[in-house]
């Protein structure tokens, strides 16, 4: 019971109640506010998960891209004028020099 003073006990008492509701709702108004947090902080992290997805996909596209306009690019008669080096130099001369020696050694 509260001390006697000139104030309506009636007042104390519902003072004091709404002093211990205050300090009853402290934890869960906490964990409220860390569970937002908590949320808040997921989202960004999905966000920022997404947003690294789509930025990969659009250097992967970029990627793919350069590589079919290289292909593209390739000179066929330059490939031609390469494969005419090859042959004009002998190497297929070479080669069976080669395998008849090859063959000599093995029987």
């Amino acid at each position: 019971m509260p001390y006697n003073t000139a104030v309506n006990s009636q007042i104390t008492d519902a003072v004091t109640q709404s002093n211990v509701q205050v300090v009853a709702q402290a934890p869960a108004m906490a964990m409220g506010s860390v569970y937002q947090s908590m949320a808040h902080s997921t989202g960004i992290l999905l966000q920022n998960s997404v947003a690294a997805a789509q930025q990969q996909s659009a250097l992967s596209q970029a990627a793919a891209n350069q590589g079919v306009m290289q292909i593209y690019s390739l000179d066929t008669t330059a490939a031609a004028g390469a494969s005419e080096k090859i042959g004009q130099v002998g190497t297929p001369d070479q080669m069976s020099s080669l395998l008849a020696v090859l063959n000599s050694f093995g029987g």
